[in-house]
């Protein structure tokens, strides 16, 4: 594999859209920062995100386990071909990060990655919700993106620092090779019925909170009535 480069590097604020009294749901008023701009030059990295980016839902978007997206490149020319859609493109999903060389099968949870001045750290894949979705006018885009597991993945920063198109991703540790970003996707959205698989999982350190907690509730067999919730939201 050759080494991973940020191609491109993406930030922009919660902005509304849609109209509020819209009889189609995939009209109606909504906000978030999903649309992003390129930036050039250096750019800070920090503890919860990139210098000029936001999030319109702070509840599951952003923070400490969340501070930047990465999205591969890669995928792009699958999707495409997939929804037979030209205009999807990078920063389709709002991605930080645009990366070549590098996917979900390609790094694990906890990775350590340095870039540029910052020091990141791999926290967990991407969960799609609905805002996606409601972007592209598209309702199941979500349910698609979890069963392709083209999701791209999260950092959390542990050194701030800057940032520019062009570094590459310098791998530094990997605490936990048995788990990669693709094998994550398929506990949690294909092998349902293995408890023991989620409890081994839940169990990993370095996987974000919010992750451990969705599996610890299944391996217990409590299941989650939250994903309709995420992945069609106010979208129907």
């Amino acid at each position: 594999m050759n080494q991973a480069i940020i191609d491109r590097i993406m930030v922009g604020k919660p902005q509304t859209f849609g109209q509020k009294d819209a009889k189609n749901p995939m009209e109606r008023k909504w906000t978030s920062g999903i649309v992003k701009r390129t930036v050039t030059g250096k750019i800070w990295a920090g503890e919860t995100n990139l210098e000029g980016d936001g999030q319109g839902d702070m509840n599951n978007h952003g923070g400490l386990e969340k501070a930047i997206f990465v999205y591969p490149i890669s995928h792009y020319a699958k999707w495409q071909k997939k929804l037979e859609r030209t205009d999807f493109t990078i920063g389709a999903f709002g991605e930080n990060l645009a990366v070549q060389h590098m996917a979900e099968a390609d790094l694990c949870i906890g990775d350590i990655f340095h870039i540029g001045e910052a020091v990141v750290q791999v926290s967990q894949p991407r969960r799609p919700c609905w805002r996606p979705a409601r972007r592209w006018r598209m309702k199941d885009l979500a349910i698609k993106i979890q069963q392709e597991g083209w999701t791209g993945w999260y950092f959390r920063v542990l050194k701030e620092g800057e940032i520019e198109a062009g570094d590459y991703l310098e791998l530094l540790e990997r605490p936990f090779p048995e788990w990669t970003v693709a094998k994550c996707n398929d506990i949690m959205y294909n092998q349902k019925q293995d408890l023991d698989l989620a409890r081994r999982l839940a169990d990993c350190e370095l996987l974000a909170p919010s992750w451990r907690s969705t599996l610890s509730k299944r391996a217990e067999g409590k299941g989650s009535s939250s994903s309709r919730k995420r992945v069609i939201g106010p979208n129907e």
